[in-house]
């Protein structure tokens, strides 16, 4: 058999993902199997071990599609206005990461992650949630850090705890939207409580 190109290979992949996005989400991951995910993508379960070492692999593929590094969402920001503050540039790379949790694909593979995945063989849910959580509180700490050294927070506030009450906000948001995503948008709503948290921060 002729080897595939790049292309066709890349093609490939992508199925297989968009293929698990959609069963992960209807079936959950624990009762999806890779011989479910071939069959949807209309492909065999040799073309899933082609790219994939596992159902975990897979997995950790698509959760990778997702992740929103708060360096990328400030780097956004940059692009637009290198003048801002520090509080103004954290305000405006959260409303930014807002407005791709409202994207389909990243609704979906969050709400597996969150939602419809449990402790699977090599799949740890809350590992990888531990670690998204964590890269992101370090990235979003220094930019306290540079809001306090430049006297924009609260004089009782420290940077540990302004990142501390801005993520746990965030948290609670992403999960209550994500078990009912029509019940309202999380850009208004979540964008008011940002706004109102970061009026709340500074001096």
């Amino acid at each position: 058999m002729a080897r595939k190109t790049k292309a066709e290979a890349a093609a490939t992949r992508e199925a297989l993902l968009n293929a698990a996005e959609e069963v992960f989400f209807a079936k959950g991951v624990a009762r999806t199997s890779l011989e479910q995910i071939a069959r949807h993508a209309g492909l065999t379960r040799g073309a899933v071990y082609w790219h994939f070492k596992n159902k975990g692999d897979l997995f950790m593929a698509l959760v990778e599609q997702v992740r929103m590094p708060f360096q990328s969402l400030m780097d956004e920001v940059d692009k637009t206005d290198t003048a801002l503050s520090p509080l103004e540039a954290i305000r405006l790379a959260c409303h930014a990461g807002l407005v791709r949790l409202e994207q389909p694909s990243y609704q979906r593979i969050l709400s597996i992650l969150l939602h419809r995945c449990e402790f699977f063989s090599d799949i740890n849910p809350l590992e990888m949630q531990d670690k998204i959580g964590n890269e992101c509180f370090e990235e979003m700490l220094s930019v306290f850090e540079l809001a306090q050294q430049q006297q924009l927070l609260r004089k009782d506030l420290s940077p540990t705890l302004a990142t501390r009450m801005m993520q746990t906000m965030l948290g609670g948001l992403f999960h209550d939207w994500l078990r009912n995503p029509d019940a309202y948008s999380i850009r208004e709503r979540g964008g008011e409580l940002i706004d109102a948290s970061i009026r709340m921060m500074q001096r």
